[in-house]
């Protein structure tokens, strides 16, 4: 590593990356805060209360598959049924957390752990396009912890208040859906595609994953359209890499 991106690192402060990655999150915390606001609202509809539903999106922080065990929750709650979709569900992260992995060799495993535990969808996208962008400025390591923080940090406890606060509006503003704000979460996604895009054919495994997500979800009850899309994302991609091999 030559003298001057050492230098380069060594300006820039935890606090200082910490704080640029909660600025580049607040597009995305604008839109989660009514899907927090959402599952709130339905998690009230079936009995829970702020505590239960907090400390259940603290602890998982994976909104679909907190979604799918809300409207799965029943008296008394089938849990093995919620238990099994729930880890369908967020099967993805394991898929994630690979690709993540490697970029997180250079920390001790209580700090890799830890960041593995707040990672989402959204963390996983920037933290990865960070890694991307330093890794081309030559800066090392390409992972920053402390920009790692400040998103993941600012999105877990915006979504965990969000949550909350959602059990206490919700009942008070009926059915929210009604407003558009089942859809803050797809337009998230499309934001984070968009700054992912490095051309068609990078984007041809995020196409054919869509489609056998989307058909699988039309044809077949329950979350195995989860899967089905990781599977054949990957399976895409492995054979696209085979081809230019």
């Amino acid at each position: 590593m030559s003298s001057s991106n050492t230098q380069a690192l060594s300006a820039t402060s935890f606090s200082e990356e910490a704080w640029r990655g909660i600025l580049a999150t607040l597009p995305i915390l604008i839109g989660i805060l009514p899907f927090g606001l959402l599952l709130g609202a339905q998690a009230a509809q079936k009995g829970f209360s702020i505590f239960d539903l907090t400390l259940m999106t603290g602890l998982n922080f994976a909104g679909g598959s907190e979604f799918a065990a809300v409207a799965l929750w029943s008296w008394p709650p089938h849990l093995l049924t919620i238990l099994m979709v729930t880890l369908l569900v967020n099967s993805r992260h394991l898929l994630m957390g690979a690709a993540l992995a490697p970029s997180l060799a250079h920390l001790p495993p209580r700090k890799a752990l830890l960041a593995l535990f707040v990672m989402c969808d959204e963390s996983w996208a920037m933290g990865v396009a960070d890694v991307a962008r330093r890794k081309a400025a030559g800066l090392y390591p390409s992972f920053s912890t402390g920009f790692y923080a400040g998103v993941a940090g600012s999105l877990w406890f915006t979504w965990v208040v969000a949550t909350g606060a959602g059990v206490v509006v919700g009942p008070i503003l009926g059915d929210i859906t009604r407003w558009g704000f089942d859809m803050a979460f797809p337009a998230v996604f499309l934001v984070l595609l968009k700054g992912m895009w490095k051309g068609f054919r990078s984007g041809l495994p995020w196409l054919v994953s869509l489609v056998c997500a989307g058909t699988t979800y039309h044809y077949f009850p329950g979350a195995a359209y989860v899967p089905v899309g990781a599977a054949s994302g990957i399976l895409t991609i492995l054979l696209l890499t085979r081809k230019v091999a």
